[in-house]
Parts: structure tokens; C-alpha cells; sequence
């Protein structure tokens, strides 16, 4: 990958789309991983208005810790760049007990992570309102386009999505290149919604080289050749895949016949 150049083509259709759309600046969420990481920079470069918001609810210190570094390490470099932490605990707590939420089964810590991605997105879009921004995604291709490791209507909420067409090992690449801090690109990735320290490696079973591996393998139409645990890999993703075309396909539209509309 010629990754300076992604860089700059990055930054420039950011700023081009910012510029087309009539909105003046963005926010982008702050997690402490990589892919926040690298978003959050790539906004930065354009030179334009950015909020960013680190947003906590019950989150682990080591991923705190990280967000909050990288948003001192943008804001001492680009007088553009703002930020603020939001601690979302409360709100999270709140709405549990609204919803009198039983947490003694593992299908409703689903919702209740997936619950805390949407708190977060409701953040994001009230300050994008107020200041007339755009909210930034960062969700990659693996993530977004392969097997729906996001968040319907919570992190997969977004107005415009820089890195969505990227690998995660890109991700990584471009990372390096932006001189991200070596804790954020050692830290395992996980999508910070659980009260344990459970990896998205743990969630999915299925490490991100693997998931590009099988990605590649399905697009080339590849079923039949493998074993052993390249089988496994190429079933994790094929049957997630399956899972995910709610999220990954258009709000299906029941298109009425005109016929019936005279």
C-alpha cells in the first residue's frame, strides 16, 4: 500500500465532502484503539473544525488512559482540533433501570453492549447538531463490509466513513505512518462494551489477519478447499457474514407496484 498517499487521498476527501456538504468541521468518538486512532488524525490534517469525545461507560482505565493521551496528542499539535470526555456511566445506569433490564442471560448483555454503542452515538449526533459538524465513523472494512462487527444505529451511526474501504492491518500501516502512540497500536483491539476485558478476537473467534484471509477467500468465491483450522476461519465468516447483511445492505423499502397507488 502506497500509504502516504492513502493518507493525503484520505484528507482530501474529507475535505472535499465537508466542503460539498456545507457542514463545518467533525466530531469523531475517542475510544483508545487504533481505528479511532487513525480517524481521529486523518480529521485532524484536514484543518477543519474537530470535536473529539471520549466517552466512557464502565470502561476499562487502560482504555481511558489511551483515548484521552491521544486526544492531548492531537490538541497539542493542531490548534483545529478540540476535546471533551463525556462520562456516560450514569445515563447507562439510568435507562437500566428504566428498562428494568435483567442482565442474567448472555442475549441481554448483547443488547445492553450493543445499548451503550448507541448512548455514544446519541452523544456524538446531539454535538454534531449544536455545531453544525459531521459525525466521522470509524469502522473498517472487516468490521463494516465483512462479518458486521459494529453496531446498528450505535457506532455503525455515522454520516461519512474514511477508513471503511481500509483492512485493518491498512489500518495498521497508516497508524504507524501517523506516528500513533505505541500503546494504542500494541493494545489488543476490542470494541470496549463489555464489563470484562473479552477481545474482539474473543467475541468473533477469529483473529483480524485470519478474518482478511477468509475475506479474500470469499470474494474469490473459495468454499471447497480448505481444512483444518482454515475451514474454521472461513465458517466464522461466511456464517457471520450471513448474520450481518441487515446491517451491511440498504433498510429494505417495500416498494409498492404504481398500479396500486392510482
Amino acid at each position: 500500500m502506497k500509504t502516504t498517499k492513502v493518507i493525503s487521498y484520505i484528507v482530501n476527501w474529507l475535505n472535499d465532502y465537508l466542503k460539498n456538504s456545507g457542514a463545518k468541521g467533525l466530531v469523531v468518538g475517542v475510544s483508545g484503539g487504533i481505528d479511532s486512532a487513525v480517524v481521529s488524525t486523518l480529521a485532524a490534517k484536514t484543518g477543519s473544525p474537530v470535536l473529539l469525545l471520549e466517552m466512557s461507560i464502565h470502561q476499562a482505565e487502560d482504555q481511558v488512559t489511551r483515548a484521552r493521551e491521544h486526544i492531548k496528542f492531537l490538541t497539542d499539535q493542531f490548534g483545529n482540533v478540540a476535546g471533551k470526555t463525556i462520562n456516560l456511566t450514569s445515563s447507562f445506569e439510568a435507562l437500566k433501570s428504566d428498562l428494568h433490564a435483567d442482565e442474567s442471560h448472555e442475549k441481554n448483555n448483547l443488547s445492553l453492549a450493543n445499548t451503550r454503542s448507541r448512548l455514544r452515538m446519541t452523544a456524538l449526533y446531539y454535538y454534531a447538531g449544536i455545531n453544525n459538524y459531521l459525525v466521522c465513523g470509524t469502522g473498517n472494512k472487516i468490521e463494516d463490509f465483512g462479518i458486521g462487527f459494529f453496531t446498528k444505529y450505535g457506532d455503525g451511526g455515522v454520516d461519512i466513513s474514511p477508513i471503511a474501504d481500509l483492512l485493518k492491518s491498512q489500518v495498521f500501516e497508516i497508524a504507524k505512518e501517523l506516528k500513533i502512540s505505541e500503546s494504542i497500536q500494541k493494545a489488543k483491539p476490542t470494541d470496549g462494551l463489555w464489563t470484562d476485558d473479552r477481545s474482539d478476537e474473543d467475541q468473533i473467534g477469529a483473529s483480524y489477519p485470519e478474518l482478511e484471509w477468509a475475506m479474500k477467500a470469499h470474494e474469490d468465491h473459495k468454499a471447497s478447499d480448505f481444512s483444518g483450522r482454515q475451514r474454521e476461519v472461513f465458517d466464522i465468516y461466511e456464517r457471520l457474514n450471513k448474520l450481518a447483511q441487515h446491517k451491511i445492505e440498504p433498510i429494505p423499502v417495500c416498494v409498492i407496484p404504481k398500479e396500486l397507488l392510482e
